[in-house]
């Protein structure tokens, strides 16, 4: 097994690939890697210049279109075999000589994961450090995870707690959330160098705001009732019809004293509001079938140990 996998997803970046294989051979002299490139459907000469590298230490695992970022990290994922495995950009804006010192970090100190912080990012501030600032506090605030810069693609993680995580949509945002979820809880970040982008052109822009927002909604669902969603569906389905049947017991009253009911706004909410939660336990039924499959059917297990041995041991 090799000390580190490195898994460095890549598009459009072909300036960028002989710079930067440079710039890990430097930095990783003394240590026994190997290096994953994923090209996610790159339309420039970027898997060229990959395969130019000429190192049997660098891979080439080529995706048949362009899937994102968060499918192309987890490709990666799931090839690597090495002891610890980090994720780095492939637009030389993060410093591979930065591993090196997260590896000692995370081998001393037992940590899960030891993720970046850009202490001195170098960004436009109205496109990247603005928008990223707002999305990392309001992170913070929903999931409780007291990370500086959830942003940052340079990360070290032991093999093991990387591939307890599946990376879906755009949850690349989420990786300690989603660690956490699985109960990994020694997650620790250190500053890190930064650097501005020489070639290229960057892949994000404002446009990716209410998809962090969606994925974060999700990330709070995930957190509080992925083992139980009928304390949340069924909890709003259960408020909503009894609201419906208050209505329509107070017009039903009002039906036998003799008072026309008919056409009444308040009847139509009355009507809405017990098909609606009649809809949320629905819901919330189904939620729980498919949260016993996804354990069930794949052998999973709603807790995670992190060790056992005998009493005289400890």
């Amino acid at each position: 097994m090799k000390q580190l996998s490195l898994v460095i997803c890549v598009y459009n970046e072909e300036l960028n690939i002989k710079p930067l294989s440079v710039q890990i051979k430097a930095a990783l002299e003394d240590i026994d890697f190997e290096a994953i490139f994923v090209d996610d459907g790159s339309t420039d000469r970027t898997r060229e210049e990959i395969k130019a590298i000429n190192d049997e230490r660098f891979l080439l695992l080529e995706l048949k279109k362009n899937y994102g970022q968060s499918s192309a990290l987890q490709a990666g994922i799931d090839a690597a075999s090495g002891e610890y495995v980090a994720l780095i950009d492939g637009d030389l804006q993060n410093d591979p000589a930065d591993i090196p010192m997260m590896m000692k970090m995370a081998k001393d100190g037992s940590w899960d994961m030891v993720a970046g912080v850009r202490a001195n990012r170098k960004d436009g501030a109205f496109l990247r450090k603005i928008p990223s600032k707002i999305a990392n506090y309001l992170i913070r605030e929903a999931t409780g995870l007291r990370m500086k810069d959830l942003g940052c693609t340079l990360k070290v993680f032991t093999n093991e707690s990387i591939k307890s995580i599946h990376i879906y949509g755009e949850l690349h945002r989420f990786i300690p959330a989603l660690l956490a979820l699985e109960g990994s809880t020694k997650l620790t970040q250190v500053d890190v160098n930064h650097r501005a982008r020489e070639f290229g052109k960057s892949k994000y822009n404002l446009s990716r705001t209410t998809r962090v927002f969606s994925d974060l909604i999700l990330m709070v669902f995930l957190k509080k009732y992925m083992q139980r969603p009928m304390h949340f569906f069924g909890g709003i389905g259960i408020v909503t019809l009894g609201i419906g049947f208050l209505i329509n017991f107070y017009l039903l009253m009002l039906k036998i004293f003799g008072h026309d009911i008919w056409g009444k706004p308040i009847l139509i909410l009355g009507m809405i509001l017990v098909m609606g939660g009649i809809q949320f336990i629905t819901i919330g039924i189904m939620a729980e079938i498919l949260m016993r499959t996804y354990y069930e059917g794949q052998d999973k297990k709603p807790y995670r140990v992190k060790k056992i041995k005998p009493t005289s041991e400890y």
